[in-house]
């Protein structure tokens, strides 16, 4: 243990003559200078031992060419790594072995490499945090833990029953071999029978490929899953067919929310809600022989002849969209609200705005899996009402956790 420094009475006064009290602890204030001037005076005296050291040792025929030693004992820990031969201390890089020893910086390397920041982003930003040049070496080894961490997330066991599954896709663009290119984030979410929300499984593909869907089914399986009472499908395609051979008592929906968006793509921006609550009286529809007439009578409508592909995706998607109609009030709600999909994928679309593309698949998946370990777990407001009507509609196969 060292010894203790003394430090005279007046020390503080002194670092305060020219500093503004309240600033002392911004990051250009009195308190970051000194402990920027104590970890370059201790790895610079560290450095000059080493060598005479090192000079010791290679008389006495022994080498050591890149030993690790730290700078000072209590955090944070900084680490100087000496080349072989004297070369100019400014030359040095100062680096940290762990980065886990240096109190937040694993989690912030995790967050920014999530955001899609490339190793030397990352390596840029932290200088301008600690005034520290932390190595790529060092940064890409708390970057190394993510595939596994994603492996393990993808291979844990699933419940055997899910009362509603929602499946969803989204593009995003992500580096591959030197290019940008454009992919597909696949989403499965699921509501337990407590009402918790469990993102079940999560894929990249190049493209929308009908092909994947039976395998996604099969992995679900493979995990635990037996049962699905209702899949809720936002025109994907293959889909439904893929569910229906591995759950043949699922009963598929056409997401609302999909043909409403879709439906919107076609007005302006002033027209939009008008024309939203033109749509409402279909979907609010007391059963389908009423939502077809109500379509029906929109086709016919002013808003029908101005868009009239409009009604005819309605009427393309109308078997999956017939079985809504069945659903207990509380469950059409929140199959048309959609709100928790709709979060995990507003977050993907905000980090893909901010940094044009991501770095690697991997960064994506993080940042889906990160943002949904931040998410509540709460079930949805209509859930207690839902769980009930469920529970009768489908009988024995509702099986309460």
């Amino acid at each position: 243990m060292g010894a203790r420094v003394r430090i005279e009475k007046n020390a503080p006064g002194q670092l305060l003559v020219n500093d503004d009290p309240r600033k002392i602890f911004n990051g250009d204030g009195s308190f970051d200078l000194l402990k920027k001037a104590l970890v370059k005076t201790s790895v610079e005296t560290e450095i000059e031992e080493r060598l005479v050291r090192q000079a010791h040792e290679k008389r006495r025929g022994r080498r050591n060419l890149y030993p690790n030693k730290s700078a000072f004992a209590q955090a944070p820990q900084s680490y100087a790594r000496t080349p072989r031969g004297r070369q100019d201390a400014s030359s040095r890089e100062l680096s940290v072995s762990d980065p886990g020893r240096f109190p937040g910086v694993h989690e912030k390397i995790l967050s920014m490499y999530a955001r899609g920041m490339s190793a030397r982003e990352i390596q840029s930003h932290l200088f301008e945090l600690y005034g520290i040049d932390f190595s790529q070496d060092t940064i890409a080894m708390a970057m190394g833990a993510v595939p596994g961490m994603i492996a393990e997330w993808q291979a844990r066991p699933l419940e055997a029953a899910y009362p509603l599954v929602f499946f969803d896709s989204l593009r995003v663009k992500i580096r591959e071999e030197g290019f940008v290119r454009s992919k597909v984030v696949c989403i499965a979410l699921g509501i337990q029978t407590d009402g918790a929300k469990d993102i079940l499984g999560l894929w990249i593909e190049n493209a929308e490929d009908a092909g994947f869907w039976p395998r996604a089914m099969n992995e679900l399986r493979s995990r635990g899953v037996r049962d699905v009472l209702i899949a809720v499908v936002d025109g994907l395609k293959g889909i439904p067919e893929a569910i229906n051979a591995l759950f043949p008592r699922t009963v598929v929906q056409a997401g609302i929310v999909h043909l409403i968006r879709h439906s919107l793509d076609f007005p302006n921006w002033a027209e939009r809600k008008i024309l939203a609550g033109a749509l409402q009286t279909i979907y609010e529809a007391r059963d389908a022989g009423a939502a077809e007439a109500a379509l029906d009578a929109f086709a016919a409508g002013p808003w029908g002849e101005k868009y009239p592909a409009i009604a005819q995706n309605w009427r393309r998607n109308w078997a999956q969209v017939v079985p809504f109609f069945a659903l207990p009030e509380a469950v059409r709600r929140i199959i048309y609200a959609r709100k928790t999909i709709e979060a995990l994928n507003e977050k993907l679309r905000r980090a893909a705005r901010a940094r044009s593309h991501f770095s690697s698949d991997e960064a994506a998946l993080f940042l889906v899996l990160r943002s949904a370990a931040g998410e509540s777990k709460m079930p949805p407001r209509e859930w207690s009402e839902a769980r009930i009507q469920l529970a009768v509609l489908f009988d024995e196969r509702f099986v309460p956790a």
